[in-house]
């Protein structure tokens, strides 16, 4: 199952089985779910998102790889769910942090680290005059929306049904299947409208007159904005009084050292940021325009809103790292590095699936630097089975891709040795789509988050 080891040409399910995780990985996997509710701390970790062969429980990791518990060494993407950029224990940023550690991780003062990485943060981002740092990003984008609310005096909150997170909160989670547990009438202050898509918005705006607090959405996901629409949205937000809120969770650092907003020109009135601005430590931050964020300050008449206050939020060796990596970026073409190697991939990966007559059913979607993969069924539809098949057979060459989003460490021989694992997996996925995915598959198919019911 580790890199060194390929899948025969020819194989039954009964082969397939002494391939799964071994007896010790199984007893990880028994004893992670007796004490953690689905076996990980983040839905997108856990076992219903993998194929049955891949690694239960991840060891360490340096660089662009990663090594489970049995010593199986894997070429790994989407690196801490996006969040490491410059790769696994990258010296620069690890030796940072450490140093830090040795004077004290947290104290009843602001340390003289949380000025310095809020002035360098501040200083990549334009729209940015202030920022509060938090461990996670929902809670800097909850607190967008709640900031919003409280300036613009309104309770509605507008965001894009075509991206698929905001936040682990009630005002996101109400517009999703999987509401268990949230009041009702949450869900009827969270409208939805379409990316790229002005007019849907422009009817929000119309059905509810001067009751919109701000707009919420990814500056891009799987498709670029087309015909100025983040612009469009801007001056729509502008004309209408309401907050501008982009998240850059994911676009932060890996368009732009200075977010999606800068590639694409716009000024949102509140960002969010937070993978890849650490390295993997655990740093976000709200930032926006003075007169906003001082809402959540001192220095003002206003209502005061109680905005980002957590204990752990200026983790003292959390913003040495974020500084750490920060200045990476700063004295490296990381994001160019980003692109060139997810377009190696890409090509690779393109060039594998027409060489196996597969091109219309295995496709790479995206920016370079965020490279996520399509899987469709012989007949043209998304499939989770031919997707979980798809992993599975990476796994088993070496390979732990939930997407194809790279990190800095991805070098020319970790991208061409992906390309060749995908080009021999590719030739699995073929006969299944001639034979039926379940002569291929071990195991169930992963199955989408947010569902309901475990069970369907």
């Amino acid at each position: 199952m580790g890199s060194g080891e390929m899948a025969p040409s020819e194989h039954s399910v009964e082969q397939d089985l002494s391939l799964l995780p071994s007896a010790h990985q199984a007893s990880l996997r028994e004893r992670l779910h007796r004490v953690i509710p689905g076996g990980a701390h983040t839905y997108a970790k856990g076992d219903d998102q993998y194929p049955v062969e891949a690694p239960v429980a991840i060891a360490r990791g340096a660089g662009c790889r990663v090594w489970d518990v049995d010593g199986n060494e894997f070429i790994e993407y989407g690196s801490g769910l996006r969040a490491v950029t410059l790769g696994h224990a990258f010296p620069a940023v690890t030796e940072e942090a450490t140093r830090a550690l040795a004077d004290g991780a947290n104290f009843v003062r602001p340390s003289l680290v949380e000025l310095e990485c809020a002035e360098k943060l501040v200083s990549l981002v334009a729209a940015a005059d202030m920022v509060k740092f938090t461990k996670d990003g929902s809670s800097a984008t909850t607190a967008a929306v709640k900031l919003a609310r409280a300036y613009t005096g309104r309770d509605f909150v507008a965001l894009c049904a075509d991206h698929p997170f905001f936040s682990y909160d009630d005002w996101f989670f109400a517009t999703i299947p999987m509401d268990a547990g949230i009041p009702r009438g949450v869900a009827d202050l969270s409208l939805t409208f379409r990316y790229n898509d002005i007019e849907s918005l422009e009817r929000l705006f119309a059905e509810h007159p001067g009751e919109i607090a701000a707009v919420v959405l990814e500056p891009e996901k799987g498709e670029p904005p087309h015909d100025g629409f983040l612009t469009r949205v801007q001056d729509l937000c502008r004309r209408e009084s309401s907050v501008f809120v982009l998240d850059e969770m994911i676009t932060g650092f890996r368009w732009h050292t200075g977010g999606a907003q800068a590639v694409y020109g716009v000024t949102p009135d509140l960002s969010t940021f937070g993978k890849g601005m650490a390295n993997g430590f655990s740093v976000s931050a709200l930032v926006g325009r003075r007169e906003l964020m001082e809402r959540g300050g001192l220095r003002h008449d206003e209502e005061r809103v109680f905005l980002l206050s957590t204990t752990h939020g200026a983790e003292v060796h959390s913003l040495a790292a974020a500084i750490a990596t920060m200045e990476v970026y700063e004295e490296n073409d990381v994001v160019d590095a980003l692109h060139e190697a997810g377009r190696r991939l890409r090509e690779g990966v393109e060039s594998a699936a027409t060489r196996r007559g597969v091109g219309d059913f295995v496709r790479v979607v995206g920016r370079d630097c965020n490279l996520v993969f399509e899987t469709r069924d012989p007949d043209g539809v998304p499939s989770q089975p031919y997707r979980t098949l798809f992993m599975q057979e990476l796994v088993r060459r070496g390979v732990l891709a939930p997407s194809f989003v790279v990190n800095y460490s991805h070098d020319e021989a970790a991208i061409d040795a992906t390309v060749e694992a995908v080009d021999e997996a590719l030739e699995v996925y073929r006969r299944a789509l001639e034979d039926g995915v379940d002569r291929y598959l071990v195991g169930p198919a992963v199955k989408p988050v947010y569902r309901r019911y475990n069970d369907r």
